[in-house]
């Protein structure tokens, strides 16, 4: 825990865990408030989990969650409010502990001089000089000066924006390049159905962001609040302003956890995991390592989602592990499926209808997860088949493994950069946005009708640099985007069915057939999957090599 005083009542934190609640009541502290979101990290524990400890020392605790850079004035005054009711000293805690220093700036603006304000936060290690330019601006914050400017900015530090900040770095070294993310980890997301299913430990897909930023590329460890594009500028967390002369939004999506009623507060417990958080994917294993006879239910949300073959590759290494250990009579697999089909590609069904049959896996299709009772062990699914009227159904469970809805990041869905779905806008050939010339998109978060996947994000990143570059030249784009995708489906320990497709569905294979047969079950896509592509992820993709992924050209006739 890194608690950092602001004063005698109150001392702020980045996220802190269940474990680190002892800590904080050795230390004198008597309340806690959380400022963070349930479901905003892929490594943050969920409020509840605080909330528990905190009750068993005796600690006061309140959830006042504000979305990254959304801090509004209501906010300040309910924060507040909370420490002249609480008991303190208070801890309050966010991401990085900045939302938590911003709501107190703001709530003692009309009681302390500006100066005593950075004074404090300054001291703690939080710079609140754009909190102060909000307070003098009456609560708007000017976007005529910077506090940084740079050629291009990335906002997001995950696979597609690092792999593209190190792509333009490869063409263009000169330029001033800067990525702005608030996360202190970045993730190989793809490694975690590995994890659950046993092949990976979790620390495999870890590394520090510092480790992994390219060389000679500015990290603004912050989150960004809100897009001025008319204005080439951003606005960060603390009221900061970063201006730019080209932007790339590459964020991610984000986990909506909450919008299953019950199940932020069953996560980890009670057999519900998921493989989409990297400190679930572990209890994923544990539970199907222990597990011996009962329900297993396995969920897919609506599209889109990240990674469409995550939620069945949880129930082809599953299956395949109760086959081995000669257990698999005694297991009912039911997999829950919002959509209609099985795969979005008519090419890979029966590979992966064979595995399905062969782990005796019952399919229900418009099966989407509402709500779910962890403690009672019972789930709740809305049915609604194009032909009938929609019910609710109730499946008893010993284990679930759910995967969330998934939606656009708040700050994306409510900017001008965005569609009317909440996702950036763009060309899905070019990924230039289809409004503003000077900003480009890639990965989960931009509308283009592929696969969300980091081999997507892969090929996108050289096509942006591409292009990215031809716009600083004065050409017109002239690397096209075919909707590249793969998804490789690990059908059982030890093979691999290799789904690579591009827009429509179109099959795109990346070897011939002799090597791999994308359609079929293969070891060399196993090998491939489990021993090449990680350290490929790593020393590779992130660090501009364009292996394989060079962009189509397109030039005027």
């Amino acid at each position: 825990m890194d608690a950092r005083t602001i004063n005698a009542g109150l001392s702020v934190s980045p996220q802190i865990t269940a474990d680190d609640v002892q800590t904080a009541k050795d230390h004198g502290f008597r309340a806690i408030i959380c400022n963070r979101p349930d479901g905003e990290g892929m490594d943050q524990p969920n409020f509840e989990e605080i909330e528990t400890a905190a009750k068993a020392l005796g600690l006061e605790t309140r959830y006042l969650p504000i979305t990254a850079g959304k801090v509004q004035d209501a906010d300040a005054t309910a924060f507040g409010k909370l420490l002249t009711e609480l008991p303190g000293p208070v801890l309050a805690y966010c991401r990085t502990g900045t939302r938590s220093a911003t709501l107190w700036s703001l709530a003692v603006a009309k009681d302390k001089p500006v100066s005593d304000i950075l004074a404090a936060t300054k001291a703690a290690g939080y710079d609140m000089a754009g909190v102060v330019r909000r307070i003098v601006n009456g609560g708007k914050t000017p976007t005529d000066r910077a506090d940084a400017q740079f050629d291009v900015v990335i906002v997001g530090g995950g696979a597609a924006g690092l792999s593209v900040a190190a792509s333009i770095r490869s063409r263009k070294p000169d330029l001033d390049i800067a990525v702005i993310d608030p996360a202190d980890i970045h993730y190989y997301q793809p490694g975690w159905t590995m994890v659950g299913g046993g092949i990976f430990g979790a620390a495999k897909t870890a590394k520090t962001m510092g480790s992994v930023m390219p060389a000679g590329v500015h990290w603004i460890k912050s989150a960004v609040a809100a897009f001025e594009p008319a204005d080439n500028a951003l606005i960060l967390d603390g009221c900061r302003v970063v201006k730019y002369r080209r932007l790339i939004v590459c964020p991610g999506l984000k986990l909506d956890w909450n919008r299953v009623e019950g199940l932020v507060d069953t996560l980890g417990q009670n057999g519900v995991t998921s493989n989409y958080r990297y400190d679930l994917a572990p209890y994923t294993w544990n539970l199907v390592k222990g597990m011996k006879q009962g329900r297993a239910i396995f969920t897919q949300p609506p599209m889109p989602i990240k990674c469409a073959g995550a939620p069945q590759k949880a129930l082809y290494l599953s299956g395949d592990h109760w086959h081995r250990e000669g257990v698999l009579d005694q297991i009912d697999i039911q997999f829950m499926n919002a959509g209609g089909v099985l795969f979005g590609v008519k090419d890979y069904v029966p590979a992966l209808q064979s595995y399905m049959n062969r782990y005796k896996a019952e399919l229900n299709f418009f099966h989407n997860l509402t709500a779910i009772d962890g403690p009672a062990k019972k789930a709740w699914f809305e049915v609604k088949t194009p032909e009938a009227e929609a019910r609710t159904v109730e499946v008893e469970f010993d284990m679930i493994h759910v995967v969330p809805p998934q939606i656009a990041p708040d700050f994306i869905r409510v900017s001008p950069l965005a569609d009317a779905a909440g996702w950036v806008d763009v060309d899905q050939a070019t990924l230039r946005h289809k409004t503003f010339e000077n900003i480009w998109s890639l990965g989960d978060v931009m509308n283009a009708p592929n696969a969300k996947t980091a081999a997507a994000a892969r090929m996108q990143a050289p096509i942006v640099a591409e292009n990215l570059c031809d716009d600083i030249e004065g050409r017109s784009p002239t690397a096209i985007y075919n909707g590249y995708g793969s998804c490789p489906l690990t059908v059982e320990k030890g093979k691999i069915v290799l789904a690579e497709f591009g827009y429509g569905g179109t099959l795109l294979p990346s070897f011939p057939k002799w090597v791999i047969d994308g359609t079929r079950p293969s070891r060399a896509a196993w090998l491939l999957k489990e021993q090449i592509l990680p350290p490929f992820y790593w020393k590779a993709m992130l660090r501009g090599k364009e292996w394989m992924v060079k962009p189509e050209k397109v030039t005027a006739r």
